[in-house]
């Protein structure tokens, strides 16, 4: 396969094909964000595409999953979009999933006929960064869309019968912030019920923004404690029927998961076992992006 630059892919496509359908970030101003710094965003020749897609046929004897690179594939117009899903569709019959990572902007411009006929054409879920629900928090990071212009564009995608799953960082808003961001967030995630939600917890990268403030003190991280203090929060507040939780990336202290409505008073029991013996969280020196 042909790549350019640094490639990411969420956690649960490790085993997927991937595919570069653009390069970059199509916003990429995220203030706690080091991904896609090394090339600027582009759309990646359509026949370069479909090329790739045939290389790994004829190298690949099964491709179960394949997933659309970098990251907002979504922006593309429809029609590319529409050749892609028929060109893997074509290449592997035994394909059973296709995603990629969207943003609030890249679906806003796709009509729900649009993503409508993505879907019938192959195109399982989407991942969406909410990262918080307070709109000041997402403000102070950058992140372009208030908490209630993501939370649409999540319902427009379920709407369309399209996958999401939705991600958020705990720590996001400092200690200043701790209470609104976590009760905020639920509330957030709670308006678009995704059939996932990820849970992440901040990490400071350096050559960010986010980095530079943390070093001359003007934005002040969560320490353990707190972190599980707004954790808790978060899940006390979630009221989202059906959605799957995972809190297990590498950047966790501590690992959760299950599904909603039904396993919430089980992760509040570990998340409170967690807070009487921090034992058993993750040393700072596991932690990883």
């Amino acid at each position: 396969m042909r790549y350019y630059g640094s490639v990411y892919r969420p956690p649960s496509e490790a085993r997927s094909l991937i595919v570069q359908v653009t390069y970059g970030c199509s916003r990429n101003t995220c203030a706690f964000c080091s991904m896609y710094k090394d090339k600027r965003f582009a759309l990646r020749p359509l026949e370069e595409v479909l090329e790739d897609f045939q290389i790994a046929r004829d190298v690949y004897r099964h491709v179960g999953r394949v997933f659309l690179a970098d990251g907002d594939a979504l922006v593309r117009k429809a029609d590319d979009l529409y050749r892609i899903l028929d060109a893997v569709r074509e290449l592997f019959p035994e394909c059973g999933r296709v995603t990629c990572y969207a943003s609030p902007a890249s679906i806003r411009i796709r009509t729900e006929g649009e993503l409508q006929t993505l879907r019938e054409k192959g195109l399982s879920m989407v991942y969406m960064g909410l990262e918080s629900g307070s709109n000041r928090v997402l403000a102070l990071m950058r992140k372009g869309h208030t908490a209630a212009e993501i939370v649409e564009m999540g319902q427009k995608v379920r709407r369309a019968g399209i996958a999401l799953s939705v991600t958020a960082i705990t720590g996001l808003g400092g200690p200043d912030l701790l209470e609104e961001h976590a009760a905020e967030t639920a509330r957030a995630l709670n308006g678009m019920n995704p059939e996932y939600i990820g849970l992440l917890t901040l990490m400071v990268e350096p050559g960010t923004p986010l980095y530079e403030w943390v070093t001359d003190g003007s934005f002040r991280l969560l320490d353990r404690k707190q972190v599980l203090w707004e954790t808790r929060l978060l899940v006390q507040a979630l009221d989202s029927p059906g959605s799957v939780f995972r809190m297990n990336h590498a950047s966790n202290y501590l690992s959760l998961r299950g599904t909603l409505n039904r396993d919430k008073e089980a992760m509040l029991s570990e998340i409170a076992k967690a807070e009487a013996d921090l034992s058993r969280l993750r040393p700072e020196g596991w932690r990883a992006l």
